[in-house]
């Protein structure tokens, strides 16, 4: 058997064909979303969706060229690809073209190539190398050096800056999680996630302290309750834990009052140092703020128009919303509205659960793996995956904020579609050699 009948043989199709019709159907999307019936036709690259047949031919392409590229090699240039993108993040910052604030972009003649959208397969691959070669998370120089080769890609893509594509790389931390970091620490990252909430949503409010006049800001109650809390905590384990670890467990709870009081206490800063219209979302976000017509515009028109579709939706090219472009961004960031809008509630839940198809059967493809590399990056594929649609579909509803993150297959853009054909091709190659690794 020759190696292409080989590849063919062993390609999970299931796979395969979900990113088909993702791809299909975000197309179609793309043409609803940025129709002009003066310019029907589907390949007239003078519109979005034009323009995106063309980069779905490239990705396809490319897709069917990383089909032939033999897996040893692609691990091989696991570190030389992640230096190259890296590389890559420098010069846009030196030599690239401003759009939406932000410079992220290379021009390349009529289009746009953003190599952040890259980033996120050069990173998996190469925390895919290292973890392999690892026997365990546990040391610290393992963790440190996991960080590192995460957090890189991250400093420079903040200081185009694209907060959207940054935060992708918390898919990451999953990817250790399952390869055996501590629960510990997921369990510190989603407190700290809730005293910020709490901490910005307490800040304005005063307290009076009972049977005085003494007042004190949100921010010093919430750090007054968790004393209290810390003292509650003193006592139970005064009483009912053993002697032998009560010295501990103090310790822990006296670096968790101080560590929380600290945190609580910079996140002002931390708000302060972010961009004016960041702030301003996250305020809409948690209703310190009401601002339909200003930063919550967006989601409060792309919300009504996912509404509007009902149980079956209007129709293919027949959304009010849609045709009339009241939601801005509704071929890239909020190209689920249009779903929602022409699709109603019966396509949009099919479009979900098509992703939760994918996203379960990469996780599948990961347990199958007798290779290590393999398997890791399969969970960086599924994680990456799942982070997407939880804050894209999450911005289009209103319950996360906006912060300009692209649906997978969906929303217009070359570079995005191109990356993620990229992200899934390298795991479908691997996957086609599973029976040939011994570990």
């Amino acid at each position: 058997m020759s190696q292409r009948d080989s590849i063919i043989r062993n390609l999970d199709w299931p796979l395969v064909v979900m990113y088909l019709l993702l791809m299909a159907m975000g197309w179609a999307n793309i043409y609803s979303a940025a129709y002009d019936p003066d310019h029907a036709n589907l390949f007239d690259r003078a519109r979005e969706y034009g323009a995106q047949s063309v980069w779905i031919v490239v990705s396809l392409l490319i897709g069917a060229g990383m089909l032939l590229v033999r897996g040893e090699f692609i691990r091989n240039l696991a570190y030389p690809t992640y230096l190259v993108v890296l590389f890559l993040l420098v010069l846009v910052l030196l030599i690239g073209r401003e759009v939406n604030g932000a410079k992220a972009w290379f021009g390349v003649g009529g289009f746009g190539i953003q190599p952040a959208e890259f980033s996120k397969f050069a990173t998996a691959l190469a925390l895919s190398k290292y973890l392999s070669g690892l026997k365990t998370l546990k040391e610290t120089r393992a963790r440190v050096v996991s960080a590192i080769l995460i957090l890189l890609p991250v400093g420079l893509i903040m200081l185009q800056p694209d907060t959207g594509t940054a935060l992708v790389s918390g898919a990451f931390v999953l990817v250790l999680y399952r390869e055996g970091l501590s629960g510990n620490i997921l369990l510190i990252a989603i407190m700290a996630a809730i005293l910020v909430v709490l901490s910005l949503i307490m800040k304005e409010s005063i307290y009076t302290l009972p049977f005085t006049d003494i007042q004190f800001h949100g921010q010093y109650f919430l750090i007054g309750m968790l004393a209290v809390f810390t003292l509650l905590g003193f006592l139970f384990v005064n009483k009912f834990v053993f002697k032998h670890r009560r010295k501990r467990i103090y310790a822990y709870l006296l670096i968790g009052l101080l560590g929380s009081s600290a945190f609580i206490a910079s996140v002002d800063q931390l708000i302060d140092h972010m961009p004016a219209h960041q702030q301003t979302r996250i305020r809409v976000l948690l209703g310190l703020e009401h601002d339909p017509r200003g930063y919550g515009y967006n989601v409060e028109q792309s919300k009504t128009a996912i509404g509007s579709g009902g149980f079956t939706g209007k129709g293919f090219l027949k959304g009010t919303f849609t045709k009339y472009k009241y939601v801005p961004m509704q071929s890239t960031d909020f190209i689920f509205c249009t779903v929602g809008e022409e699709w109603g509630f019966l396509g949009s839940t099919a479009v979900v659960l098509l992703f939760g198809g994918l996203i379960l059967r990469c996780i599948q493809i990961s347990d199958r793996q007798r290779s290590r590399f393999t398997r890791i990056y399969a969970y960086c594929v599924a994680s990456i995956f799942f982070l997407h649609l939880m804050i894209n579909v999450g911005m289009a509803i209103g319950l996360a904020p906006v912060i300009g993150i692209p649906l997978p297959f969906f929303s217009y853009g070359g570079s995005s579609l191109i990356g993620f054909t990229v992200l899934l091709a390298i795991l479908v190659r691997l996957d086609a050699e599973r029976l040939e690794h011994l570990r």
